[in-house]
């Protein structure tokens, strides 16, 4: 620990006073230290007003530490993290993973092993009384099933932490930050700031020149302020994130690859616009992104700040409509589209398929999340919806095999129209009842009346029904964030 020690304990010295009833910060990484004598002081002080909150920034500080020869190493372990960056979507493009942020590389952060690494859990064992060993993962389940009642310094105490990884991660856990979610969720993706580094602004080409592009590829596609834009998934998923404009909108293309959810959403809210960039950090394995202005974490998933100054400001990110499509089902409805090239200036495998290949290939997780549903598979593609916040999931499989599926939510009857490669949308419809999709741009009613589908809307001479902003996602990842969601599956 005599990397990291000094840093860490010049940020706790610099703590608030905080009650009689608390331990100084300086006792949790004394207690990691490599002094013997100084750890076991640390230690006996805490121990004297010990709360079981505390276990989880032990947790803290050993996931920076190499584990045990005896360690399972579970789903939530630094290798797990850095094995998902460096094999599979992250990384930068320095040969320094961390001062550039980039994947793979070493997975350690500090000269400390295995030694101090057990000290801290047999310590844990002993005030708890739970046998969960060195499965830093279990550790973790067990403190967020107790009450969230944590340290007075929390906040200051994850900035310590993190500072290693990235000093301008401190930023995100100011001293008096406010926070929606609880801090001990917030986990370490494997990467630094911007790590996986967002595209910005990045190049495109017409439809008839994309030469780099098969019909079965899967792109991202955007209709907005009548100007048609695909952003191919082989591209995307190695950046998580684009910054673009599109029409006169500014937009950030929020892709988490862990959990499966594709978001646009609209940079501006109450006259600010706002610049986002991958904080490095997840919540419930989903990307927490960050804006640049006033560095407050948000959720990638909700469109909403979770810790920092903007969090009392209640802000909201407005959602827009976008298809998960293959390229020949979007082109078929928008010939007129550009698309995103390969020119990205990264050096990456833009071919299908080869971003996260290895974590796609299982239902294996490689971030821990509260709780799972086995109704499906952690890695079922579902399509999402939250609508008169009610939150919705519907099997891909079942849409796919109900090309016009109807379904009542919020008291509203939504219509979702699938497309041959799986690509839905949903839209508003009121009493009206389809039965058939005639071709890529028209559906009948039960009238026999033609409607024109659209990115926008569904119409019919003057009568016209609004379009509502959908996602994917995988479903572990869906119902980690709203557990209290309606799944439909076949």
């Amino acid at each position: 620990m005599k990397r990291w020690i000094p840093i860490l304990l010049l940020a706790a010295l610099c703590a608030p006073a905080i009650g009689a009833d608390e331990p100084e910060l300086r006792l949790f990484f004394e207690a990691a230290s490599d002094d013997e004598k100084l750890a076991r002081e640390a230690l006996k002080q805490i121990a004297a007003d010990w709360k079981d909150s505390y276990t989880i920034m032990f947790v803290d500080i050993a996931r920076l530490m190499r584990p045990s020869s005896r360690s399972r190493g579970g789903s939530g372990s630094l290798e797990e993290g850095s094995r998902g960056v460096g094999g599979g979507g992250g990384g930068g493009d320095g040969d320094d993973p961390f001062a550039r942020g980039g994947g793979g590389g070493s997975s350690y952060l500090g000269d400390a092993g295995s030694p101090i690494r057990r000290r801290l859990v047999r310590f844990l064992k002993k005030q708890t009384g739970k046998k969960f060993g060195d499965d830093l993962d279990r550790w973790r389940q067990w403190v967020w099933s107790e009450p969230y009642e944590p340290h007075a310094d929390y906040a200051l105490f994850k900035a310590a932490v993190y500072r290693n990884i990235d000093q301008r991660m401190i930023r995100f856990f100011p001293p008096d930050a406010n926070a929606t979610i609880r801090l001990d969720e917030i986990d370490w993706g494997g990467v630094a700031v911007n790590g996986v580094p967002p595209l910005d602004h990045p190049p495109t080409a017409e439809a008839t020149s994309a030469t780099w592009m098969g019909a079965e590829d899967i792109v991202f596609g955007v209709l907005i302020d009548g100007v048609a834009k695909a952003y191919p998934k082989k591209i995307v998923a190695w950046h998580e994130m684009v910054r673009d404009q599109v029409g006169q909108t500014p937009i950030a293309l929020v892709y988490c690859t862990l959990c499966g959810s594709v978001i646009p959403y609209d940079t501006r809210v109450d006259g600010q616009s706002y610049t986002f960039g991958t904080s490095g950090l997840l919540y419930r394995s989903n990307k927490l992104m960050f804006d640049e202005e006033t560095l407050t974490l948000w959720s990638s998933i909700y469109g909403r700040p979770v810790v920092g100054s903007l969090v009392a400001e209640g802000r909201q990110l407005k959602r827009l409509p976008v298809v998960t499509t293959s390229w020949k089902e979007w082109t078929a409805m928008h010939p007129e589209t550009s698309v995103l090239t390969p020119e990205t200036g990264h050096r990456r495998d833009y071919s299908e398929g080869a971003a996260y290949a290895d974590y796609n290939a299982t239902d294996r997780l490689w971030f821990e999340v509260p709780q799972t549903d086995d109704r499906l598979p952690n890695k079922t593609e579902v399509v999402t919806l939250v609508h008169a916040d009610q939150p919705l999931a519907l099997t891909r499989d079942l849409l796919k095999a109900s090309p016009l599926y109807t379904h009542t939510l919020g008291g509203e009857r939504v219509l979702f129209v699938t497309d041959g490669s799986g690509g839905s949308r949903a839209y508003r419809i009121g009493d009206q009842q389809f039965v058939e999709r005639v071709d890529a741009r028209t559906l009948v009613d039960s009238t026999g009346n033609r409607w024109t589908l659209s990115e926008d809307s569904l119409s019919c001479e003057a009568q016209t029904l609004d379009r509502l902003a959908t996602s994917p996602a995988f479903w572990f990842g869906w119902f980690a964030q709203h557990p209290e969601t309606e799944l439909v599956a076949q």
